[in-house]
């Protein structure tokens, strides 16, 4: 995904300027994107979509465990007979 860049933020009254990149995954090819100025402003947005993304993830377990309850309800009633 793109990071979008900031300006450099003045950090405790230093000049915080840090260089990265960023590494994505597609198949099984690394694809190194272009150097970009990685700023606490950057990692902030970065820690957002993680953030949501987890959220994401929790619901869909949680979708999972419900319809694994329905199914094994679903044997139970079908072992019966």
């Amino acid at each position: 995904g793109e990071i979008p860049t900031h300006p450099e933020e003045d950090v405790e009254g230093g000049e915080v300027q840090e260089l990265g990149k960023i590494v994505t995954t597609t198949g099984d090819v690394d694809v190194v994107e272009e150097e970009t100025h990685f700023t606490s402003a950057s990692a902030q947005i970065l820690i957002g979509e993680i953030m949501v993304c987890n959220r994401e993830l929790e619901k869909i377990k949680e979708n999972i465990n419900n319809v694994e309850k329905r199914l094994n309800n679903i044997i139970d009633v079908l072992g019966r007979i």
